[in-house]
């Protein structure tokens, strides 16, 4: 069974610092691109960062560039999202995907059949 789990959430004051990792199985995960998503109460989900599948390409939204690194260890089978001077407007629920489109693609969720983790909070609050 191919799953994604992703762990490392809690919540934070501003200016803090958090480390979500997202772990796979039951697929090759280095074949895979990587993601990470939010969706915060009453918005849609947005694409926060993406990663190729060798690790040499991410992007990211203009709001967290700067301050969150993407990184993944295929031999762990797990991406990282370091995030740092954590803000209030990040709290949300953070999900990886993994799909085989290419990092800037998948961050457009223009997917072709990916893989969901189940969700990790956020929550930044002084």
């Amino acid at each position: 069974q191919s799953r994604l789990v992703e762990s490392g959430g809690g919540l934070v004051q501003p200016g803090g610092s958090l480390r979500l990792s997202c772990t796979a199985s039951g697929f090759t995960f280095d074949w895979y691109d990587i993601g990470w998503f939010r969706q915060a109460p009453g918005k849609e989900r947005e694409a926060v960062s993406c990663i190729s599948s060798g690790g040499g390409i991410t992007n990211y939204t203009d709001s967290v560039r700067g301050r969150f690194t993407i990184s993944r260890d295929n031999a762990k089978k797990t991406a990282y999202l370091q995030m740092n001077s954590l803000e209030a407007e990040d709290t949300a629920v953070y999900y990886c995907a993994a799909d085989q489109v290419g990092p800037i693609r998948l961050c457009r969720f223009q997917t072709h059949n990916p893989y969901w983790g189940q969700g990790t909070q956020v929550t930044v609050s002084s």
